[in-house]
């Protein structure tokens, strides 16, 4: 169990400093690795890798928060990060250092006007699990188990000026204008603020799971308004392994396909029936069952999709407009893959780019039945990011590509991509197809 933790930085300044010490800190870490190397002292990569980001998910860890949500973020995209710091920040999903007990109370009081021991008829104070914005504790009510999710203090004032922090770094890294990033910065922005709405996430919560129920094999929490609040939500306890201990326990394919199947359903119901999804898909947010049984946990990350953009880009779903030129431009310029400032030769590079990688992600979807588990096909996705990553001309790009609304979709479904290649599951893919017209 982490040490618990009995206060967050909350204020600006507090919270900017120490990602400055964090950042002297791996400085510093460098400086001893090549140190050592020069005396002739052996020193690997590795190692300083995992010092580094050892350094750093402490500080995101203490910090909470957003800064704590971009390291869970990363921690799904392999070949974004070094292993090391993969392995860190996949801590992100459940465990980071819980809340102390006088905050824990401190916060029933200021929302309830009773403690919890008094609001509950037993709450244990130490939590089962702690993520990013907040953390999970057993309590039970008139003979029902429940689960209490308490949000971290602080947590919702910082996701502005957490930002504002990272900001530089990701213009820096890719080299765009500030006016280029302000769209895509807030789409994040409002999303990470909408995570800290708890009221919010008890109405989609609640909404999401009614018209999500008939999908077979998925188990969702009953929500307890009565017992929630702005920072506390209440609902029932689900039972259920994490993904890896699920999958230590050596569940049979029949299994693993039903688990897999359940989450592919639930996924492309959401964004064809409802235009609306839980965009949140990491491993933290389900609970796996020997019987093939799936917990959803996690209302808070929810993605509403515009229907301009959903018929735009489903539309591409269609080998009829893959195949024709013109009809393939008009839905990259709505898509806004490319600009109308873009050169003959720019619409060649990012076209021939958008296609490459269309032919990539849609295979499961033209294939009818998919396995998940070839490793071949998740091989090919890391070689293309790599491909892209070190592509010169995308280097010079003048401006991001896409529309902010793929954002959270895009990474839904990597994200549900993931889950499946690690369950390696076998699914039907054309259960709930696109609704174009």
């Amino acid at each position: 169990m982490a040490e618990e933790q009995s206060k967050i930085p909350s204020s600006k300044i507090q919270r900017a400093s120490r990602f400055m010490r964090t950042g002297v800190k791996v400085g510093g870490n460098y400086l001893k690795h090549y140190s050592k190397q020069l005396l002739g002292a052996e020193t690997s990569r590795e190692a300083l890798d995992e010092k580094n980001a050892a350094d750093i998910y402490d500080t995101l860890s203490q910090l909470k928060g957003s800064a704590l949500k971009v390291a869970q973020m990363l921690s799904m995209d392999r070949g974004m990060l070094p292993e090391a710091f993969s392995k860190q920040f996949a801590q992100a999903q459940h465990k980071a250092p819980p809340l102390s007990g006088p905050l824990i109370v401190k916060t029933f009081r200021q929302y309830f006007g009773k403690s919890p021991g008094e609001l509950y008829d037993r709450f244990e104070m130490q939590s089962t699990h702690a993520a990013s914005i907040g953390q999970v504790h057993r309590a039970e009510k008139d003979g029902a188990p429940l689960a209490v999710k308490i949000q971290y203090p602080g947590v919702a004032d910082s996701v502005v000026s957490d930002l504002r922090i990272v900001r530089p770094f990701a213009r820096q890294l890719f080299g765009w204008k500030d006016a280029d990033l302000d769209v895509y910065f807030e789409e994040v922005q409002d999303r990470l603020l909408e995570e800290t709405d708890y009221a919010l996430e008890l109405e989609r919560g609640r909404y999401l799971s009614e018209q999500c129920r008939e999908i077979p094999h998925l188990v969702f929490p009953v929500y307890y308004p009565e017992l929630s609040a702005p920072k506390v939500v209440s609902m029932s306890w689900l039972e259920g392994m994490h993904m890896d201990a699920f999958l230590a326990t050596e569940p049979s394919q029949e299994i693993r396909n039903q688990a897999g199947q359940a989450l592919w359903d639930f996924y492309n119901y959401q964004v064809h029936r409802l235009k609306l999804m839980h965009a949140d898909a990491h491993p933290g947010n389900f609970l796996f069952r020997p019987d093939g049984t799936v917990g959803v946990l996690d209302f808070g990350c929810v993605k509403e999709i515009p229907e301009a953009f959903y018929q735009t880009y489903f539309s591409l779903l269609q080998p009829s407009v893959l195949e024709d030129e013109a009809t393939f431009l008009e839905s990259c310029r709505a898509a806004q893959i490319i600009h109308e400032e873009d050169t003959a030769e720019e619409i060649a590079l990012y076209t021939g780019i958008f296609r490459e990688a269309l032919d990539i992600v849609l295979a499961p979807f033209h294939q009818g039945r998919f396995d998940f588990g070839d490793d071949a096909y998740f091989d090919r996705i890391y070689a293309y990011g790599d491909q892209m990553g070190r592509n010169p001309a995308l280097r010079r790009t003048k401006s991001p590509r896409g529309d902010k609304d793929g954002l959270y979709l895009n990474r839904t479904y990597f994200g549900l991509f993931s889950i499946l290649h690690k369950l390696r599951a076998e699914v039907d893919t054309q259960h709930y197809m696109p609704e174009l017209v």
